[in-house]
């Protein structure tokens, strides 16, 4: 899987995008609160960096530039220094500015944020917020009429402050009826974009609590579970063909008409001054669906961009390389099962025939890669689960595993033939059968049909089981054995 994946982030090179929406500059001062001011009980700052960086829709615009792709950025900023810091660094991250209005009536969108150490202890906004003047309005409408079939996605993102107004937003419902774009739509007020035929609508928790009207928004943990039941109704209220909900750290729900939602499963970091990570999310979702990938794929790879921002501080972004060696250097080995069940849907969508095998593979020997090699040969995807430490103790003895469960799996995640690898705490994988239902189950050793208690699982769901002999005189047991005859020996 991640081979795709990878050809995905490959092709967001000499892709074009067109971002419209509000401009902002994040400024960052850090330092360190050792002392309590006289007038006031509050912290005294030691300013010891200051940091300016791309913030809103620029972020938005900075992270497509960094994934690969050529972009087009057009808004509207006050005549001011802040304006000057933020194209300057716009130009350092090869963005065409020259689609940016300067209007003098206007300030620039600020927000500055102080912080000592790791504790963010105050943020001050500052700019105009107000609807941008009639003459800025048409401009910007020209410009768009120009540059929107010339692009291969447009990216509108809308705080609300006043960029992309109802006669812009209108616009853009006329352009893509003509003719059709990846169109994707990161909005305050989402309801304001149903009638323009959006490809995507990705509200967040809040905003969709907003967009809903819902009365009792569901704790931290639950939140998916709320969101899942509202599908339609988003479909509806955005009149987009996707709706990609993020959900902070349940990660994001994928829907679209006719079939069921598709969900990401986000990864817990603990950062808790990384911002930014929506228009990541924002950036690589919209490359990867004018790569042509599916709307599944799509959200893998902007839940894994957003998963690299995370990891930094302040407001960050994802580049093409970070992605790649994201999915080059990732584990094939997946903990929760549901996640797995997710990457599973996606192979059988694919046609794909999936073999599941499992066992304690401790001491990995060439028994075990000819055994694997076979199973994958029976189909196109070879997902093996791994019995966990304390089982292989209940199956195996006090002393075994050699390798523990963490040692198995990076040696394992080297072989070709195996595609995932998940692990189980039972004696047998029933309870994982029953979850990913493969099209062939493979089992080594002298079993038969009516002694394996993995079978009637399979075959009552219409799977097919297949038992291997294994390779003779290769086994874990008689590796420990002459190892233990060679210690003889040598004492």
């Amino acid at each position: 899987m991640n081979s795709e994946y990878l050809a995905t982030i490959n092709r967001f090179s000499g892709l074009n995008v067109l971002v419209i929406g509000d401009a902002m500059l994040d400024v960052y001062l850090d330092g360190s609160a050792n002392r309590i001011c006289r007038e006031a009980p509050v912290p005294i700052v030691d300013i010891k960096d200051v940091k300016a960086v791309p913030g809103g829709a620029a972020n938005t615009a900075v992270n497509l530039a960094q994934l690969g792709a050529g972009v087009h950025y057009l808004s509207v900023v006050g005549c001011d220094h802040e304006a000057e810091l933020l194209k300057e660094a716009l130009v350092r991250h090869g963005l065409d500015i020259s689609l940016i209005i300067c209007d003098q009536t206007r300030r620039t969108l600020t927000k500055q944020r102080v912080a000592a150490g790791n504790q963010l202890l105050v943020r001050f906004d500052t700019g105009t917020t107000e609807a941008i003047c009639g003459l800025h309005e048409k401009q910007m409408i020209a410009t768009l009429k120009e540059k929107f079939h010339e692009v291969d996605a447009v990216v509108v993102s809308d705080y609300g402050y006043g960029i992309v107004t109802d006669e812009i937003i209108a616009v853009l419902g006329v352009l893509q009826r003509k003719k059709e774009n990846i169109l994707v739509i990161d909005a305050k007020s989402l309801d304001k974009y149903s009638r323009v035929g959006a490809t995507v609508a990705k509200p967040n928790y809040q905003e969709l609590v907003t967009l809903l009207a819902i009365t009792e928004p569901a704790v931290i943990g639950h939140r998916s579970e709320q969101v899942k039941l509202h599908g339609r109704r988003l479909l509806e209220k955005t009149g987009a063909r996707y709706v990609a909900a993020t959900i902070d750290i349940e990660g994001a729900m994928l829907f679209q008409h006719g079939r069921e939602p598709y969900r990401t499963f986000s990864k817990p970091v603990e950062n808790t001054r990384a911002a930014g990570a929506g228009d990541t999310y924002v950036g690589a979702l919209t490359l990867a669906l004018a790569s042509g990938a599916s709307i599944e794929v799509a959200g893998e790879i902007a839940k894994s961009a957003a998963v690299v921002i995370l990891q930094k501080s302040g407001t960050a972004t994802c580049t093409q390389n970070e992605l790649s060696q994201y999915f080059g250097s990732s584990s094939k080995y997946i903990h929760d099962w549901q996640e797995l069940k997710s990457h599973v849907d996606i192979f059988r969508k694919e046609g794909k025939r999936m073999v599941f095998t499992n066992g304690c593979f401790d001491l990995l020997h060439s028994g075990h890669v000819t055994y694997l090699e076979q199973a994958r040969a029976l189909g196109d995807i070879l997902i093996l689960g791994l019995n966990s430490d304390a089982s292989i103790k209940r199956l195996k003895g006090s002393n075994r595993p050699i390798n523990n469960l963490h040692e198995r799996i990076r040696i394992l995640s080297g072989l070709e033939s195996v595609t995932l690898i998940t692990s189980f705490e039972e004696d047998t994988p029933i309870s994982l059968l029953d979850v990913i239902r493969p099209d062939v189950y493979v089992k080594g050793g002298d079993y038969t049909l009516d002694n394996l208690p993995e079978a009637p699982v399979v075959l009552r769901y219409g799977g097919k089981v297949e038992i291997m002999p294994f390779v003779q005189d290769r086994s874990t047991t008689n590796i420990i054995t002459r190892i233990k005859s060679l210690d003889k020996q040598v004492a």
